[in-house]
């Protein structure tokens, strides 16, 4: 068939054959279906979501990572349900980074992604 593997989605394939599903009983047939996290760009893989270390104030964090999964430079959206009070880039192990602070808009987190670039967020919670 005509395309390309990012026109098919192999990468988000790969990634629901590699992670096994597991299985909720629900208490209701009718209940909505619930995600912490999206994403707007499927050229963007939302890799994993990490608790992070309270910190002095003792708000609740986490880490999200993120890459680009292949050529092309892409803006993204990252969503969350989550009651976020401040986002901010990190290296991969957590220290903020001196760019770090990132705007919180109604759309969610805007990111800039380069080709195959991995970019940690640090969101803290808010109460």
């Amino acid at each position: 068939s005509a395309g390309c593997f990012r026109e098919a989605g192999v990468i988000q394939q790969a990634y629901s054959l590699n992670f096994l599903l597991h299985v909720v009983p629900a208490s209701c047939a009718q209940c909505p279906a619930w995600g912490a996290f999206s994403v707007s760009s499927p050229a963007i893989i939302w890799e994993t979501v990490e608790q992070a270390g309270a910190g002095a104030e003792d708000r609740p964090k986490a880490v999200v990572w993120l890459y680009k999964a292949h050529g092309s430079t892409v803006t993204a959206w990252l969503q969350t349900s989550l009651p976020v009070k401040e986002a901010m880039l990190c290296d991969l192990l957590g220290r903020l980074a001196v760019w770090g602070h990132l705007l919180l808009e109604q759309r969610g987190l805007r990111l800039s992604f380069t080709p195959f670039l991995a970019l940690s967020v640090l969101l803290v919670r808010s109460h």
